[in-house]
């Protein structure tokens, strides 16, 4: 293939703006995606840690996990952030069924435009009738009694959707049984899955993955999936403000698997990620993942997903 002199011209001084780019990004200070999820604001002060309750016994279902005793969510603090480390971004599939979307980069400048949009995720386990961290790549048992939790390090619109040994996508954010069924979350807050419940896997082994998308406006494909009014008229992304407290019957609701992928394709490329142990260096020791959109504007988004696998 030949080019014309023309052709070179504008070939060279493409390169030549992408090495510029680079030379002013390289730089820049580079952070952590731990260190700008706490950059977004000044995280709220720790709250005295609750009393865990342990769960009744729960009757079991074949083939899911099913759920115990009620536990009431709650509003969790964020600690200031470590100082950078060199974190190596998680495979793709590891032992355990961690399936962190790819990233290109395992640090990033601080945004000019906004702050960094930012998501953390944990998982935790009733342990000696406390629940406690435990790494993505934990293989659960029949008994075991599981949550997930979720914060977003500004406000936003959170949607979190499971899939079972049956293929199908079903929501479990939003829920009727927080806010009215709205998916409008606050910056800080933790929102533990399911809602006011434990997980208690049965003796069927299988997998549960799990795919969370956290936006600053509403993402038009999956709200007119969810959403509806009484009588099946669809709720406009515009007006979040009428979404019905009565929502649509989750269990006759299907996600294709093409949105999905879809979501995951589009909005993984520019993301950050973090994964962090009690060994991190750093003042706050944790078992959890920070996923980070570097970029600042108000249409970034942030997705993840991960698996929780059953022996």
């Amino acid at each position: 293939m030949s080019l014309t002199l023309g052709n070179t011209i504008r070939f060279s001084a493409a390169i030549g703006l992408l090495s510029i780019a680079f030379a002013q990004n390289s730089g820049k200070p580079q952070f952590t995606a731990r260190e700008l999820f706490y950059q977004a604001v000044e995280p709220p002060k720790a709250a005295p840690a609750k009393p865990v309750t342990a769960p009744t016994p729960a009757s079991k279902k074949k083939g899911a996990p099913q759920v115990a005793a009620p536990v009431a969510p709650d509003i969790a603090a964020g600690d200031p952030p470590s100082p950078p480390v060199n974190i190596s971004n998680p495979p793709v599939n590891n032992k355990g069924g961690l399936r962190l979307v790819n990233a290109s980069a395992q640090t990033a400048p601080a945004p000019t435009n906004g702050p960094a949009l930012g998501l953390k995720y944990t998982i935790l386990k009733l342990v000696n009738g406390e629940m406690t961290e435990v790494p993505p790549s934990t293989v659960f048992h029949a008994g075991d009694r599981i949550q997930f939790a979720v914060q977003s390090n500004v406000p936003g619109y959170l949607y979190i959707v499971s899939q079972g040994s049956s293929g199908t996508w079903k929501p479990l954010f939003p829920s009727p049984e927080v806010g009215d069924g709205n998916n409008k979350v606050e910056g800080w807050a933790t929102y533990s899955m399911p809602p006011k419940t434990r997980m208690v896997f049965d003796e069927q082994k299988g997998t549960e993955k799990i795919f969370i998308v956290f936006s600053r406006e509403p993402e038009p494909d999956l709200e007119k999936m969810i959403y509806s009014l009484q009588g099946g008229k669809p709720v406009p992304v515009s007006e979040p403000a009428a979404r019905p407290k009565q929502m649509v019957t989750f269990a006759q609701l299907n996600i294709p698997d093409s949105t999905v992928g879809r979501l995951r394709t589009t909005y993984a490329r520019d993301l950050i990620i973090e994964k962090v142990t009690p060994q991190t260096p750093g003042e706050r020791k944790e078992t959890a993942v920070y996923v980070v959109n570097p970029s600042g504007s108000n249409d970034s988004r942030v997705v993840a997903d991960f698996s929780l696998e059953h022996q």
